[in-house]
């Protein structure tokens, strides 16, 4: 049996509710049992326990999940999306060092694990992000930010608290989009001292990460984040809108995938589309594809794309004029 001062720490633990004091009492009972040969009792005990952990942490995260964070299993690919040499390249490279990170520890070197992505909204980022995962075959769980920041601010970081206490124990990407939200520059007049704590905060907690834990952030705009922000992060990268050769390509996908062709030469479609963002081309192909099945048998291709060019100026034309009474 085990001795008399172990037995008395498991009772304190259960009563006190001291989880940590309980899981080592009872491992510390495991190792003297094993000790006295009394395997059968020994693995008992440690299946218990086994079951026990994975109860309590499934728990916790159908707790924090309905608060904190979405966790979903990655579908978007790499080849998927449509990604400058550059950018591809610093992805492929990122890849490679979480695949082959005991090499790079055997050299007491760590893979990076810190990646800021900026640019306008509908050009990938939260895609990329979850390439990413998708590809190192890990989870994809993205912040809430209505769970996580409260109108108390001193609540906002226990939450952050409960969030990075989550998820430092798994091989996960954490992702934060709209990330200027809670990362806004400490040193604007208009944010309290509060706000500007709970910025510190988030920042210390990103920096106590391990390596396994892949946080990605994406903002619209990186000139509201802080300073410090920059600094902790070892990957930063820019999705502007599609160029030219872009867009070329997003065209040949898309005649490919669909098996039809938009009956309008390469230079006048791109010459139209320019300045889309890749969200944008995307809704533009399904507009076409919906109004070319509900058109058959006669659909008339360049039609449909005529006219769907043309919805397409006239919404930015009152997109461009909403800017114009939004700025005035």
């Amino acid at each position: 049996m085990a001795r008399a001062d172990l037995l008395l720490k498991l009772v304190e633990a259960v009563s006190k509710g001291n989880m940590n004091l309980f899981y080592k009492t009872v491992d510390a009972i495991i190792a003297e049992e094993r000790s006295k040969n009394h395997n059968v009792l020994a693995d008992r005990l440690a299946e218990a326990m086994r079951d026990k952990q994975n109860n309590s942490l499934n728990d916790l995260k159908s707790t924090l999940q309905n608060k904190l964070f979405y966790e979903t299993t990655p579908v978007v690919k790499l080849n998927d999306l449509i990604l400058s040499s550059n950018l591809s390249e610093v992805c492929n490279e990122f890849i490679e060092e979480h695949f082959r990170s005991d090499l790079l520890r055997s050299f007491n070197l760590e893979p990076r694990h810190r990646i800021l992505l900026a640019g306008p909204p509908g050009n990938g980022k939260t895609s990329l992000a979850e390439a990413i995962a998708n590809e190192l075959m890990i989870p994809f769980i993205s912040v809430r930010y209505e769970g996580v920041i409260d109108s108390f601010l001193g609540e906002t970081s226990n939450r952050l608290n409960e969030l990075f206490e989550y998820v430092r124990t798994r091989r996960c990407l954490l992702f934060f989009d709209e990330f200027d939200t809670i990362g806004k520059e400490r040193g604007d007049s208009q944010e309290t001292g509060e706000i500007k704590r709970v910025v510190s905060s988030l920042l210390l907690q990103i920096d106590r990460l391990p390596s396994h834990v892949i946080v990605v952030t994406a903002t619209n705009h990186p000139e509201l984040l802080d300073r410090a922000v920059w600094r902790r992060f070892q990957i930063k990268m820019e999705l502007p809108h599609p160029t030219r050769k872009q867009i070329e390509e997003w065209i040949d996908r898309y005649e490919l995938d669909f098996k039809i062709s938009l009956d309008y030469s390469r230079k006048t479609l791109i010459d139209n589309l320019i300045g889309m963002s890749f969200s944008n081309l995307n809704d533009f192909g399904l507009d076409i594809r919906r109004r070319y099945i509900l058109s058959l048998p006669d659909a008339d291709m360049r039609r449909i794309v005529k006219d769907k060019l043309s919805q397409l100026k006239n919404q930015y034309m009152l997109l461009d004029q909403r800017g114009e009474n939004i700025d005035g």
